[in-house]
């Protein structure tokens, strides 16, 4: 069993419309892990939730992408961490971050929601003790113009830069596991 997480909720949008926006950063995630280590994901209607088991180089985890819309993510991440008698502790939200240029990922504990409707609803259910992947999409330059930027596609160089961060992310998560959060977050900050 895995040391530090046992789920994975990669946050987005569903329907086809949202697949490729800067919004949908954490599904973008969570698709990488899969197909990285394998599976398939399937929607559980008692979740209200695509789920995915994988192997991560032996430590079971679950990757949940809530199908609620990225406003109402808490029901569903809450929902499956009682059904399987998890802790927020063991969680790990992967969602896209306007805070921090593209080309930029960190991995942090706590914290506020910044404006993020999809943290701010999964501490609504879950708390605040939760570890976070802020997969940064840039800032379009004014607050006003937020919701248009990241509910779009991102310039080609941008999209890229995502991609890249996401492939760094996962080679950090067996560190993550193995060895926990400082660890993690000192090997996947000092390849930037």
């Amino acid at each position: 069993m895995s040391k530090t997480i046992r789920i994975i909720a990669g946050l987005g949008n569903p329907e086809e419309k949202y697949e490729r926006t800067l919004h949908n950063a954490g599904f973008w995630f969570v698709d990488a892990i899969v197909r990285k280590y394998g599976g398939e994901f399937r929607y559980e209607k008692k979740f209200d939730a695509d789920i995915c088991r994988v192997n991560l180089r032996g430590d079971e985890i679950w990757l949940i992408k809530p199908q609620s819309y990225m406003n109402l993510s808490g029901g569903p991440i809450r929902g499956m961490l009682d059904y399987y008698r998890l802790k927020p502790t063991e969680l790990l939200v992967a969602h896209d971050e306007i805070d921090l240029p593209p080309g930029t990922t960190r991995l942090k504990k706590g914290g506020g929601h910044g404006g993020h409707n999809g943290l701010r609803d999964i501490m609504q259910h879950c708390g605040a003790d939760f570890m976070r992947l802020r997969l940064g999409v840039g800032h379009p330059g004014e607050k006003s113009k937020v919701t248009g930027y990241v509910l779009k596609r991102g310039a080609s160089d941008v999209e890229r830069a995502i991609e890249d961060n996401i492939d760094e992310a996962i080679e950090v998560l067996p560190t993550l596991i193995d060895d926990g959060l400082n660890a993690a977050q000192k090997a996947l900050h000092t390849k930037e």
